[in-house]
């Protein structure tokens, strides 16, 4: 009972950070987590028993009396099935309205949603909308069960095993077949799309300050910084001592790029320099992009075919 109280919060937080440009989980999070504990305490009086004890319990409710109405300490089993369905079900409408709230946020913004955002939607509303349909089953199972006090129509206990029973067969396929989708397209670009882009485009910097900044990044990029997994545009302005918007300047005007293609290339290159050099003989294509910085081998792969024409395999017979 009490893990079922952690399914709606664990569907908001991957909605939430699937979305969020801050991916660190703050002290709020967790008080999400809260009904979870409470039902805990709620259980511990049952889950404290002895297993003998437990079994006698089960044994009188299924063969006597078929009366699940009992309470254990300051809920009763009635009430605690009644909310928790009800519990998913607020999860699942507040995943939906922030994902909004967040589209919002970022056309106010940027001007613009990323590009992979209608794959994104769908997918976020199939994963939604599938928990959405087993508490909404289980929240009318409950009422035909314990209010109506007999099952009506298609709520039966066949009909609701086998329609809960598809709805988890169904959210599994989707999890199982479509990782790409689940661990790496959901991703929103740098904040380089800003809708403020094409006035720094206009502006730009002088020629003098783009000069420094390309003898600042030729001592900067001799530690090979890039390989960091949280390497980002903050992250360098901080360690050269420039401003973001110096750095995006030289990247949008001066290199005709932004941020993050100078990024990928730099990843990229380094691959490729470890596999010229016979130092990634030892080490699969997952383990070359790891160790370039990339979060994931698929966006390795992708980024590396696209500068390079060929996969990282067929690259690395090459040089093997």
């Amino acid at each position: 009972m009490p893990l079922s109280f952690v399914i709606g919060p664990l569907l908001f937080y991957y909605v939430k950070y699937a979305v969020a440009e801050n991916k660190n989980i703050t002290p709020k999070d967790y008080w999400h987590l809260f009904p979870a504990v409470i039902v805990i305490i709620y259980s511990l009086p049952y889950t404290t028993l002895p297993f003998s004890k437990k079994v006698e319990i089960a044994h009188h409710i299924q063969a006597v009396t078929q009366d699940y109405d009992f309470t254990i300490s300051f809920f009763s089993l009635k009430q605690l099935l009644f909310i928790r369905p009800l519990h998913l079900l607020l999860y699942c409408v507040i995943s939906l309205i922030y994902f909004k709230q967040e589209a919002k946020k970022r056309m106010a913004i940027y001007g613009q949603l990323p590009v992979n955002y209608s794959l994104v939607k769908k997918w976020i509303y199939v994963l939604v909308g599938i928990q959405l349909f087993i508490s909404l089953y289980c929240l009318l199972d409950s009422y035909a069960d314990f209010i109506l006090n007999d099952y009506a129509g298609i709520i039966n206990q066949k009909n609701y095993f086998r329609f809960l029973g598809a709805a988890f067969f169904c959210q599994n396929i989707v999890l199982f077949l479509f990782p790409k989708i689940l661990f790496d397209s959901i991703s929103y670009p740098d904040a380089s799309l800003a809708k403020n882009r094409a006035a720094q485009l206009k502006k730009g910097n002088t020629p003098e300050i783009n000069q420094n900044i390309n003898t600042l990044l030729e001592d900067y990029l001799l530690t090979s910084p890039f390989v960091l997994p949280g390497f980002n545009l903050s992250k360098m302005a901080l360690d050269i001592q420039l401003s973001e918007r110096m750095l995006s300047n030289y990247f949008n005007t001066e290199l005709k790029i932004s941020f993050s293609e100078w990024k990928n290339n730099q990843r990229i290159d380094y691959a490729c320099k470890l596999i010229e050099e016979g130092k990634a003989t030892k080490l699969t294509v997952e383990g070359i992009s790891q160790n370039v910085g990339f979060s994931s081998r698929s966006k390795f792969i992708d980024a590396f075919k696209e500068r390079k024409g060929v996969v990282p395999s067929t690259y690395i017979k090459q040089f093997s």
